[in-house]
């Protein structure tokens, strides 16, 4: 909140997506509708606030009259809810929530499998969301939104002579493959539901239903390359070889009219020199990375092929993962080095894949939160894995975690590998 000056409440810096209002307003209704359907209660008022805030939008990027069910809101700014109501109303929304915990801790509630999977899909809905909400301010850095309140700014010049001096990868690329994985993990949500597993939360991991069931994949032989695509990389590119025919990366800001001047990198503090960000993954669409990897000779990995190399090398945040605001902008990508047998860090980013979003052998949609995966099997939503730096490490930790973003939407923290057969 203390990065959302009210002038900003009602802009949209991503017309593709709601206004920052409308994301404030949407993580506790999100929980008042679940918790509500759970308890089988009325739930907190204003009742209107379940269908003004119930269910974002992700419009098609080259048809935005295509849209799956949202929520239908206000058009004129005076007819939202105030600011200091959404507040209030969250504030009752959370104490709804904790007397439940404090139910539980007393006794007087069981914490069956249903109400634990509702809490999880609460926390992991915050989780992402709070990640929507940033990428979309950030389009607004230095131009309205605030930095992080309580941080100090980082210190670029002296950080970046640091990751100047980072050394490369001992190799371009590594070999990996063939091998079996085993997708996802057993979380079937109608089990819930049957009276010898209605109790059943010990050790119990909890999904969303894309993560679900367990099944065994194979992957080929490839080549990937150790690091993602790197602002720097890019930027060459786009100046060169893929001139005209990608767009300049939404994470970027040019400074000036012409091509040829000066781009800066968008951060939650304000766009930095390119000096500064060269080494950090670029973030850009995968239409745009699909045309780079090309250029290269190479290609955008499967989500078996990612999962194989970030199950191999990818470290998590325990390990000093770039995840969970232990920076808030990304940092240069560390896999490949001498140390660790080439473990390293991605550098802060989601990484796309060449697999599209689609059900799979076993799927079964969630009933908690409908159309959560279906609604978006379109041919449009590429699958993406991993985690940015502003992820919660519950997810960007759990390995069986999928992600999704159409093909040709700019704006979220994505970046890519190039990948190349054998």
């Amino acid at each position: 909140m203390g990065m959302i000056p009210t002038t900003l409440l009602h802009s949209k810096p991503i017309d593709l997506r709601h206004k920052p209002l409308f994301y404030i307003g949407h993580l506790p209704t999100f929980l008042n509708i679940l918790l509500t359907k759970y308890l089988g209660e009325s739930p907190v008022a204003p009742v209107a606030y379940t269908r003004i805030f119930e269910r974002g939008i992700d419009p098609h990027v080259d048809d935005p009259t295509y849209c799956h069910s949202h929520s239908e809101v206000p058009e004129k700014d005076e007819d939202w809810p105030t600011i200091a109501e959404v507040l209030a109303y969250r504030d009752r929304v959370r104490e709804k929530l904790a007397s439940v915990y404090r139910e539980v801790e007393a006794g007087t509630r069981k914490m069956t499998r249903r109400l634990a999977r509702t809490l999880v899909m609460v926390l992991e809905h915050d989780g992402f969301h709070i990640e929507t909400l940033l990428y979309i301010l950030i389009q607004r850095a230095g131009t309205g939104m605030l930095p992080p309140p309580g941080f100090a700014m980082p210190p670029w010049a002296a950080l970046a002579a640091q990751w100047d001096a980072v050394s490369p990868p001992c190799t371009p690329t590594v070999t990996l493959g063939p091998a079996t994985l085993t997708f996802g993990h057993d979380d079937p949500e109608p089990s819930d539901l049957l009276p010898e597993l209605a109790n059943d939360t010990e050790d119990h991991e909890f999904g969303w239903d894309n993560e679900s069931p367990a099944r065994a994949v194979q992957v080929g032989r490839f080549r990937i390359d150790w690091r993602p695509v790197t602002n720097g990389e890019f930027l060459a590119f786009w100046r060169g070889a893929g001139k005209g025919t990608v767009d300049m990366p939404a994470s970027w800001v040019l400074d000036g009219s012409a091509e040829d001047g000066e781009v800066r990198v968008r951060t939650l503090y304000g766009p930095v020199p390119m000096d500064v960000a060269r080494h950090w993954p670029v973030l850009t669409a995968y239409d745009d990375l699909v045309a780079y990897a090309k250029a290269k000779g190479g290609r955008i990995p499967t989500e078996p092929e990612l999962r194989l190399f970030l199950d191999t090398y990818q470290v998590g945040y325990e390990e000093g993962a770039n995840a969970g605001f232990r920076n808030w902008h990304p940092l240069p990508a560390t896999a490949g080095g001498e140390e660790d047998g080439g473990r390293g860090s991605n550098g802060g980013v989601w990484e796309w894949t060449a697999t599209l979003l689609d059900t799979h052998e076993g799927f079964e949609g969630t009933t908690i939160f409908p159309g959560y995966s279906s609604d978006f099997f379109d041919t449009k939503h590429q699958v993406v894995l991993g985690a940015s730096y502003a992820t919660i490490p519950r997810l960007g930790d759990r390995r069986t975690v999928r992600n999704f973003y159409q093909h040709n939407y700019p704006y979220p923290w994505v970046g890519a590998r190039v990948a190349y057969d054998v």
